[in-house]
């Protein structure tokens, strides 16, 4: 029997895995992953349905240089059964290295590219880049899903009385329009600045009229909660009432979830790109309909 579609789930994202074959109504395959005492990775899968379009699912969050080396290990193996293998990368580690800020930066995305194209895949799937120039290291075909209508229709579902939506960066700024105009409200854009070298952040918008309103922070990763932290505690002087925060990818790198908790935030909603306590959001049938 030919299979259109067969997923093979990497270990960092078998739930959205799973998820996505369900929609395809495809054949589901777990690559077993093994770690060795010395951090080696050792991948095993069952056999694969040959002429299927594979789609290997695995998010590069942190362990990044792991979840990657393992992607690209399936990605070979896979390309065994099918010369058609699409990856799908729902966070894609290193793309905030897209481009050369500082004198003798390596341009780390430009390599990844080159390394997923030499094992095999022939299209990459992402959710919100964090730059659209990492794609254009690509040779060949991308897609970059957009979690924000499924963001917007999880607050809609929270019914919070006209929220306010804020962008915590000028960066941000298309990303808070789109989202208020799915939410029928309003949007500001907060001005920040980060030190390239000591990576402090710091706002600099002076005041904004928020007073007795609810927010909503949105932003594309939530790393060390940094620039969220701030823009909250930037809000909460300016008299808010609470503030929610969104994000596509929430890394919460060490305990960034408490101290953002901590700043003030009500409640943080991100999706299930990175598995996480507060991943509410499922991309899988965004990223069933791409593909």
């Amino acid at each position: 029997m030919l299979v259109k579609f067969a997923v093979i789930a990497g270990n960092a994202s078998r739930d959205l895995a799973k998820r996505i074959a369900r929609r395809l109504k495809a054949p589901y395959i777990e690559a077993q992953t093994k770690i060795f005492p010395d951090g080696e990775s050792k991948i095993t899968f069952s056999s694969v349905p040959k002429k299927s379009i594979i789609l290997v699912v695995q998010s590069t969050y942190p362990p990044v240089d792991t979840n990657l080396l393992q992607t690209l290990a399936i990605i070979s193996q896979a390309r065994k059964a099918s010369s058609k293998i699409y990856a799908i990368i729902p966070y894609m580690g290193y793309a905030r290295q897209d481009r050369q800020f500082l004198s003798g930066e390596v341009v780390t995305m430009s390599i990844v590219a080159k390394m997923l194209q030499a094992v095999g895949a022939k299209k990459v799937i992402v959710v919100d880049i964090h730059s659209k120039t990492a794609l254009n290291h690509f040779k060949i075909p991308t897609v970059n899903v957009s979690a924000i209508p499924e963001l917007a229709k999880y607050f809609k579902k929270l019914k919070i009385k006209k929220p306010f939506v804020v962008s915590p960066d000028t960066g941000g700024s298309s990303r808070a329009k789109k989202f208020a105009s799915l939410l029928n409200t309003d949007f500001i854009t907060l001005k920040k600045s980060r030190n390239r070298n000591t990576g402090k952040v710091q706002i600099q918008s002076s005041k904004v009229d928020v007073h007795g309103r609810d927010l909503i922070v949105i932003d594309d990763i939530i790393s060390t909660g940094g620039s969220i932290i701030k823009a909250t505690q930037f809000l909460k002087k300016q008299k808010c009432k609470r503030v929610f925060v969104a994000c596509t990818h929430g890394l919460f790198v060490g305990d960034a979830e408490r101290k953002i908790k901590k700043a003030g935030v009500s409640k943080i909603i991100s999706t299930n790109t990175i598995p996480r306590s507060t991943s509410k959001v499922d991309m899988a049938g965004v990223i069933a309909k791409s593909i």
